[in-house]
């Protein structure tokens, strides 16, 4: 292990609670040259169409304010070709917003950004957020937690030498985010683009069993039609078109854990 891990898994060892641990982060990416940094975490990082999902957890340092309510509220992170990346990607990888339209291997963004991207690019140019390295982590129950090491107005140079750090900064994403586990906000934990009432849920987790709504019912001690407007609801509210899709749906966004 390298001086600089040492030196990271100390400070974070030393602090409690995310927000300090965030503090001990940026003090060791500036080490490396690194000036912000970005922290965040979906539950389910897409749809069943494969869109974004916007973050439950979305930490910054350094970078403009309005960004986490431009991402998790404007819409912003369905546009996001870094995220679009790190959904697919399974190793640490470089970006920079200077040269969208340049070599895929020196620039990952070259491969992925179309006009769509444009707000997202012009934001980061016009915030000088324009090179950075991400950390995507795949986690269990197929969560995503995305750890970006970003530097403002970098110095020419800069890429050439952050890429000689790149293992070093996959094992500070990791070893951030398990630090920053115990901190989070249990209402991070599930995922917020689908939200079924507890009585939604249940139904749903019986019928995934193949009970029928007379059977529900009588599980739940409610009438058959007190349950079929139950289910009727969860479908509607998962973009279904029937009780089979709408289980799918429910198990895709991991809605049916829990014994019942």
């Amino acid at each position: 292990m390298s001086r600089w891990l040492e030196g990271l898994e100390e400070r974070l060892s030393s602090v409690a609670g995310l927000g300090p641990r965030l503090d001990a982060m940026i003090m060791s990416l500036r080490d490396l040259g690194f000036t912000a940094l970005g922290y965040d975490y979906t539950p389910v990082p897409v749809t069943p169409e494969g869109d974004l999902i916007s973050p439950s957890l979305l930490e910054i340092r350094n970078i403009d304010a309005e960004m986490p309510e431009l991402w998790t509220k404007g819409g912003f992170c369905q546009i996001d070709p870094m995220q679009e990346l790190a959904v697919k990607a399974n190793a640490p990888f470089m970006w920079s917003c200077n040269q969208v339209d340049g070599d895929p291997g020196e620039n990952a963004l070259a491969a992925v950004v179309t006009a769509r991207h444009q707000p997202v690019i012009h934001y980061c140019l016009d915030t000088r957020m324009t090179v950075g390295v991400t950390v995507p982590m795949r986690l269990a129950q197929g969560g995503l937690a995305t750890f970006n090491a970003v530097c403002v107005d970098p110095e020419p140079g800069f890429e050439r030498d952050a890429r000689r750090h790149m293992i070093e900064l996959a094992l500070a994403g990791y070893a951030f985010h398990n630090a920053a586990l115990d901190s989070y906000d249990p209402d991070a934990l599930p995922s917020r683009h689908v939200r079924l009432s507890p009585r939604e849920r249940e139904c749903l987790q019986y019928c995934a069993k193949g009970m029928t709504a007379k059977q529900i019912a009588f599980k739940l001690d409610r009438s058959p039609a007190t349950v079929m407007l139950h289910l009727k609801s969860a479908t509607r509210k998962l973009g279904a078109r029937n009780r089979v899709q709408a289980v799918a749906r429910a198990a895709h966004y991991r809605l049916l854990g829990g014994a019942c």
